[in-house]
């Protein structure tokens, strides 16, 4: 059964920065493409995010250039976002996902995490 776990969500304020943690297991995490995305309040789901197999290509939303930055560790299953200057308008419930397949920016992905709360404070 594949599981996806989000961590490191939390309150921060404005200009702050939070480190994401997306935990993996019930797959080859090698072989899945990985992604974030979020959800704010009334908001629907956008992409963030995504890596390649071994990090050779990684894609941004532009609200997010130049502030997140998504790696992976393979061989301990898990993928990151680093979120610095953080604004008010990235408060969000954060997903993980997972795809067996090529990059892509679209929320075609197999396989998702339940979330985890980010709050910026102005």
């Amino acid at each position: 059964q594949v599981q996806l776990v989000e961590s490191g969500g939390g309150l921060v304020q404005a200009g702050g920065s939070l480190r994401l943690s997306c935990a993996a297991s019930g797959l080859t995490f090698s072989s899945y493409v990985m992604g974030w995305f979020r959800q704010g309040p009334g908001k629907e789901r956008e992409f963030v995010a995504a890596i390649s197999r071994f990090g050779r290509e990684t894609r941004y939303a532009d609200s997010v250039k130049g502030r997140f930055t998504i790696s992976r560790a393979n061989a301990k299953n898990t993928m990151y976002l680093q979120m610095n200057s953080l604004k008010p308008e990235d408060a969000a419930v954060y997903y993980c996902a997972a795809r067996d397949t090529v990059v892509v920016t679209s929320s075609e992905y197999d396989y998702w995490g339940q979330g985890t709360q980010v709050t910026v404070s102005s």
